[in-house]
Formats: structure tokens, C-alpha cells, sequence
């Protein structure tokens, strides 16, 4: 894709579902909240680059992380210290762990969750099977660790890959560097108390149970090329973005796809792909939201692209971000975001505090 046009570049004012969306440009210290015209009507500057994304809570604030200096190095999508901001632009909550990477949830019970990294067991490096050999880190085999916490840091809950035994049954992609385990890239606690969580580096997405901390719910599928942002929908269905990255299927059948899966059949229900599919394409980050009008918004990462489609595929608005980094190791010269987050005007994140009219 090249990018031609930024800002809003499709409108159906009749058919797009009104609201804000909620994102952050990798490599750049703000968040930004924008309308339907493509209107920045409020933002957040953050401490350092931003951890990815930034989404409202119930209260009304923002919850987000940014990248701190220490930590890992080379790792993706580094964290490390998450925060809770007022709509004034105060923190109100705070905590730093430099080994925080990719996600973190507010739990209902005011707790919050989020994955880190930690070195694996000597003997468990050596049980992981796959990935490019000789390809591991500097300080060998990097493993994940869902931790849960409560508002004064201690913590209440962990699930470590390492532990799992179900978890050797899943070797990391052969194109994938053998430097983490699992690339867990997504956690979603759910309403029972179980974690839904996705491990990129396996093409794997489990339900754990959180009491006997083994899976209670699985599917691994090649085909899809990876996936992020792994949710559980209002119907009791998945979505997910399936990248469509490190998989045979090349040329132009290849690309991304959104998918809305039955977990009980592990077959899809709803997918959304490019015509031709080739055109909706982002191998890494990427996500997507059913929205209440039954439309989905979708983050097609790279590009920096933030787009509606109807049930059957039609797109009704479009997004291109006109932020660019301008400086950055990884993402110099590009707009791409992690993920955005919908919300209708009547939310009750938003409180009243813009505009009932978005456009």
C-alpha cells in the first residue's frame, strides 16, 4: 500500500456509525482522541513513546503504557510502565515493570493485568521447540508471564508459559526467532476470571482457566499467519485479526483478514478480506471492534489505516493517519498503529464530555 492521501478519505455520512476512536502513532509521545471528519478533539501527551495503545475506562479515563529506556533489549513491542490518566492530562495511577510488553487490562475488580517477560529456566529453554536455529537472544529464551495486580502493585494471580505443560505441544513458527516464548501479544480476562490469550510466535489463542491455570480452550491454525488482538464478543464468538503473515499462501491470494470465529466449532461465522485480497495487508499489530450497530472497525496497522466495514464488507468510512515519526529506530518515515478504540457518544467513558454530534 502507498500511501497517498491521509486524513478522512471515505465518508458515507447515512451509513458510518457515529462516534470517537481512541489511538497512538508507534514512536510518537501522544494519544490522540479523533471525530468522524478526522478532527483531533482531544489528546494526551505521554512520558515517552507509547507501549502500543491507549483505551478509556468506565470512569472516564485513559489507561495506557509507554516504553520505558530499561529492560530487554531488542524485544518488540516493549512496555513498561502503565498508567491511568484523567481527561486533564493528570495521572492518576501508575505503575512501572521495565519487562512489561504488548497488553494490559483493567480488571472489573479494579486490579489490573498485563504480560512481561521473564528469562526461562535453563532446562526450559531447551524444551522449546522451533523457531530459527541459533536465533536466540543474547540472554537466551525470553518467556511470558501473565500477571495480574492490584492497585498497590502486589500480586494476586500469575501464569507463566514456561509452567504450562500444554505449551510444548506448540513450537514456535519456523520463520520466527527463537529470542521469545511466546510473543503473547493479546490478553483479554474475561468475565468468569479465566484469560483469554494469544501467542503469536505459535499460532495459538487459549482460554486458561484461572484456577487450575491450564487451557480450558484452544485452537492452533497455520493458516491464519498469525494473529492479534484476540477478543471474546458480546455473543459469546472470537475476533481476531489474522495477519496473514509467514504462511505458504503468497501472490494474490495472499493478505490479512478480521475473522469472527465459534470457539465451539473453531470455524469462522463472519470474515472480512480485501477484493482483491492482497489489499488489506498488515503482517504484524492490526485489530479490530464489532461495533453495537453491528458494523466492524478495523486497525490495518502498518499503514495506519482506521476503517468501518457493513456485515458484508462494504467499507462506509475510512481513516488514513496523517501522523508520521520522523525519527525512530524501527518505524521511521511510517504512521502505523497498534490498535484503535470505538466509542459511540453516549458512552459512558466519555461521560459527556464531546460533542453529542461527532462529525
Amino acid at each position: 500500500m502507498y500511501i497517498q492521501k491521509t486524513g478522512l478519505t471515505i465518508c458515507d455520512h447515512d451509513r458510518a456509525t457515529p462516534g470517537y476512536r481512541i489511538f497512538s502513532t508507534f514512536g510518537l509521545p501522544v494519544a490522540r482522541d479523533i471525530n468522524m471528519a478526522g478532527k483531533v478533539v482531544h489528546s494526551w501527551e505521554l512520558p515517552y513513546e507509547p507501549g502500543n495503545y491507549g483505551y478509556l475506562l468506565p470512569n472516564g479515563n485513559m489507561l495506557s503504557a509507554c516504553r520505558t529506556p530499561d529492560g530487554p533489549k531488542g524485544l518488540p513491542a516493549k512496555g513498561g510502565l502503565i498508567q491511568e490518566w484523567d481527561w486533564d492530562g493528570n495521572v492518576v495511577w501508575e505503575f512501572q515493570d521495565d519487562m512489561q510488553h504488548h497488553d494490559f487490562r483493567r480488571c472489573k475488580n479494579g486490579n489490573t493485568l498485563y504480560v512481561r517477560w521473564e528469562l526461562m529456566k535453563e532446562e526450559n529453554q531447551k524444551r522449546v521447540q522451533g523457531g530459527r536455529e541459533g536465533s536466540e537472544h543474547e540472554d537466551g529464551i525470553w518467556g511470558d508471564v501473565v500477571r495480574e495486580i492490584e492497585p498497590d502493585g502486589t500480586i494476586v494471580w500469575e501464569w507463566r508459559a514456561e509452567d504450562c505443560e500444554e505449551m510444548y505441544n506448540f513450537p514456535i513458527n519456523p520463520m520466527c526467532p527463537r529470542v521469545e516464548y511466546c510473543h503473547t501479544n493479546c490478553i483479554t480476562p474475561l468475565d468468569n476470571g479465566d484469560v483469554l490469550i494469544n501467542f503469536r510466535y505459535n499460532h495459538l489463542m487459549a482460554i486458561i482457566d484461572r484456577k487450575t491455570k491450564k487451557f480450558k480452550w484452544h485452537m492452533c491454525d497455520y493458516s491464519y499467519g498469525q494473529q492479534h488482538n484476540v477478543s471474546m464478543m458480546k455473543n459469546g464468538n472470537i475476533m481476531f485479526f489474522a495477519n496473514g503473515g509467514n504462511v505458504l499462501s503468497i501472490g494474490p491470494e495472499g493478505g490479512s483478514s478480521v475473522v469472527e470465529l465459534d470457539p465451539k466449532t473453531k470455524k469462522p461465522v463472519w470474515q472480512y478480506r480485501g477484493s482483491p485480497p492482497f489489499t488489506f495487508f498488515s503482517w504484524f499489530i492490526s485489530g479490530a471492534e464489532r461495533l453495537d450497530s453491528g458494523t466492524t472497525s478495523i486497525t490495518e496497522g502498518i499503514w495506519g489505516r482506521l476503517f468501518e466495514v457493513t456485515p458484508d464488507g462494504e467499507t462506509i468510512w475510512e481513516y488514513i493517519s496523517p501522523f508520521f515519526v520522523e525519527d525512530h529506530q524501527t518505524f521511521k518515515g511510517a504512521n502505523s498503529i497498534f490498535r484503535n478504540y470505538f466509542y459511540a457518544p453516549d458512552a459512558v467513558e466519555l461521560a459527556g464530555r464531546l460533542p453529542a454530534d461527532p462529525w
